[in-house]
């Protein structure tokens, strides 16, 4: 990512171009505006914010205080933070009956939705919250 001489971003080579740029992405942007992003924010590069935030156990639970952090350094850093979460399987309650044939499955369900979110609404990078059941227990 680049900036031009005058501060602007140059999007030429973005993704995001894809749904910001040109009077033809005039209904991309509509849906921006209707979310309160600004012709300012619209303009500068996308960066998606994944994160596996929920209340299925204690090492997700405070994902989404620390996206919103993350998403606080990406605009400080001239950038426009789009938050979205995933999906979570949850080894430790999962484990030791049915819902362990979930568990391995996830994985490729969380990779897939990360990828498709960023690929689908032309985000230019991202930034990654995982949860885990084994850091969260030192």
């Amino acid at each position: 990512m680049t900036r031009n001489p005058d501060g602007s971003w140059d999007k030429s080579r973005l993704p995001s171009r894809h749904v910001t740029e040109g009077p033809a992405r005039a209904p991309h942007r509509s849906y921006y505006y209707a979310m309160g992003l600004g012709t300012r924010e619209i303009a500068q590069p996308f960066v998606g914010v994944a994160s596996c935030w929920n209340e299925a156990a204690p090492c997700n639970t405070a994902l989404m205080r620390q996206a919103h952090a993350v998403s606080q350094g990406v605009k400080a850093a001239g950038a426009t933070p789009r938050e979205f979460c995933t999906i979570t399987v949850t080894d430790g309650i999962a484990m030791g009956h049915e819902g362990m044939r979930s568990s391995l499955v996830s994985r490729d369900l969380i990779a897939d939705s990360v990828e498709l979110t960023m690929r689908g609404h032309g985000y230019d990078a991202w930034w990654a919250l995982p949860g885990a059941t084994s850091p969260c227990r030192a």
